[in-house]
């Protein structure tokens, strides 16, 4: 992803992760660990693309995804989550999505 692709994405830290905002409002997070990075875009966007994140061999829970240090990154996938929930939050005013 490039600034490009998502110009309206604003890089932050809080609870000391980085993640992206657009318009004030949570579109994807990220944090590191010794062996995976976690990729967390919100409980909606995980089950939507549960089935794409199983095929592409990471670990999930209800919450995020985890790419091993050894994996290949789906980059097409980030990008398809990236943009589904610019979309889907387009009209949102809170920083979650509310339960």
């Amino acid at each position: 992803m490039d600034k490009e692709s998502f110009p309206d994405l604003v890089p932050v830290i809080k609870w000391n992760q980085p993640m992206f905002t657009d318009h004030g409002t949570f579109i994807i997070g990220f944090s590191t660990s010794k062996k995976h990075i976690s990729v967390a875009p919100e409980v909606k966007t995980m089950k939507k693309f549960e089935e794409k994140i199983a095929d592409a061999h990471y670990g999930a829970t209800s919450n995020l995804f985890r790419i091993t240090w050894i994996q290949p990154t789906n980059f097409d996938l980030l990008k398809e989550i990236i943009e589904f929930n610019v979309t889907d939050k387009q009209d949102h005013t809170k920083f979650w999505r509310e339960a």
